[in-house]
């Protein structure tokens, strides 16, 4: 990994922890929402930069659909308006902290105390191939048409569930001609 790339993939780590941590520090669930999309996207471009093309492509798609689904499930049926009215996004605060250092604790004593082993044989040509075949195996042809029919299915419901769109109104308000004035003025008083 050259200079840039090392640089790039700091950066990215911080803009996913940052996002992370915006998931719990934001007052709704939209915003919740897309700053959880931004910080799994910029972990999948930390795996593009770890030549980890699959696996990077499968998790920004994954996200981006995912956040997109539930963004429309948000406007469908959410009682305020698209979940942005202000809420907390934080329950049972002490259990939580003290489960999440527990997690980090036992996770960080893995990686830094457990033996790796060793590499055996050498890594296949097409990676990205091995590693499809490895996770899906002879099924992989299905689930990339099942993704581009999910994919499909999302925009088609998007469409069909807006009643009309900004351009329909812009034409109904041009119809009606030139907005009329308020009574009494523009300022709203007697004159």
């Amino acid at each position: 990994m050259n200079f840039l790339q090392l640089a790039l993939f700091g950066a990215l780590a911080v803009v996913a922890v940052a996002a992370g941590v915006a998931v719990f520090r934001v007052d709704s669930m939209a915003r919740a929402t897309y700053a959880l999309a931004l910080s799994f996207v910029a972990v999948g471009a930390e795996l593009l930069l770890l030549d980890l093309a699959y696996l990077g492509v499968v998790t920004i798609l994954m996200m981006v659909m995912e956040m997109a689904i539930m963004a429309v499930f948000m406007i469908m049926f959410m009682m305020n308006p698209a979940g942005l009215m202000p809420m907390s996004m934080l329950h049972n605060k002490r259990g939580a902290l003290v489960l999440s250092v527990g997690v980090f604790i036992t996770l960080t004593a893995g990686a830094l105390l457990v033996p790796w082993p060793d590499r055996r044989g050498t890594p296949p040509s097409d990676t990205t191939r091995a590693a499809g075949e490895a996770v899906m195996g002879m099924k992989m042809l299905v689930m990339i048409s099942v993704g581009a029919v999910l994919f499909t299915t999302i925009v088609a419901a998007v469409v069909l569930a807006a009643h009309r769109s900004r351009y329909d109104r812009k034409e109904e308000q041009a119809a009606q001609g030139p907005a009329r004035e308020p009574a009494g003025g523009a300022r709203g008083g007697a004159s």
